[in-house]
């Protein structure tokens, strides 16, 4: 999420086990250990220029590429675009896909959202941005406000999860927020998804983070950072495999240390457009088997 998204946020009100409906297929572990049948999800915001046009469309075409799951997020025709909650996860179901997560304003209808998240089979509603804070303080009230969400997850049978960027990871009187939003949080309550650039964009390290809270990092964007790095982060965003982050490693510990979603994103340089670029990363995903 760049400095257009944080703005998209504001201007449309926005802050900042269950896929029993979808029918997911299972793979035998000794399939997962050997690398086969890798699924890799997608943030639809990378599709923000063009996906409000044709949604439906362009989310089938995404099916057809290859990808098995979609990441919703809260744009100006929601977050079912338009649907209902039940016609979205049809459409989604007979497209072959799934929607394990979606992001959403949090701070509005929050309980609505996460009924109607729990009806469909959704396992994850995650906020998505909630800027820096002014101090440590206000980092420890957010994340007692995480915990009051997570227990309403929770109740719905579903999971509440905060997505990072840059500035959870940048020190604040010599302590990292993110540290505070990990150790303040009820482990049982409230989940990560990891946004791996904006963790390296920061200067921090994704492994570190892995291995420091096991089991709390259920999700991560995979989006790739330059080679050639611009001041402005938000256009540092590339195609998978053409950056410098160093996937193999990261994925490999997020898997032992509990990960369980893989969403590509990419947020700047599209090259011939944003669908293109999508199936690229993919085919690089792929191929790779991370």
């Amino acid at each position: 999420m760049n400095y257009t998204r944080r703005k998209f946020l504001t201007d449309t009100t926005l802050l900042g086990g269950g896929l029993a409906m979808f029918g997911p297929q299972l793979s035998s572990m000794n399939e997962i250990l050997a690398g086969k049948n890798r699924s890799y999800g997608i943030q639809l915001y990378s599709l923000r220029d063009i996906l409000p046009a044709d949604p439906f469309g362009i989310i089938k075409k995404l099916s057809e590429a290859g990808y098995t799951s979609i990441e919703s997020y809260e744009g100006e025709q929601g977050v079912y675009w338009g649907k209902s909650p039940k016609e979205f996860a049809s459409f989604l179901k007979s497209s072959g896909l799934t929607m394990p997560s979606f992001h959403c304003n949090v701070f509005e209808n929050f309980e609505k959202k996460v009924a109607d998240a729990a009806s469909i089979g959704v396992q994850y509603v995650i906020c998505p941005w909630i800027g820096p804070q002014k101090s440590l303080d206000d980092y420890k009230k957010m994340a007692a406000r995480f915990n009051e969400m997570g227990a309403i997850c929770k109740k719905n049978g579903i999971r509440f999860a905060y997505h990072n960027h840059d500035y959870s990871f940048k020190p604040v009187n010599g302590v990292i927020p993110q540290t505070l939003l990990m150790e303040e949080t009820d482990p049982k309550l409230v989940f990560f998804e990891m946004d791996i650039y904006w963790v390296v964009a920061a200067g921090g390290d994704p492994i570190e983070w892995f291995e420091r809270y096991p089991n709390r990092f259920r999700l991560a964007h995979i989006k790739d950072r330059s080679k050639k790095p611009v001041a402005d982060e938000g256009k540092n965003s590339v195609v998978i495999g053409t950056g410098t982050i160093d996937f193999d490693s990261v994925l490999q510990t997020g898997r032992a240390k509990g990960l369980k979603e893989f969403i590509f994103e990419q947020e700047a340089n599209y090259g011939k457009g944003p669908l293109e670029s999508a199936i690229a990363s993919l085919k690089y995903l792929q191929e790779k088997k991370f």
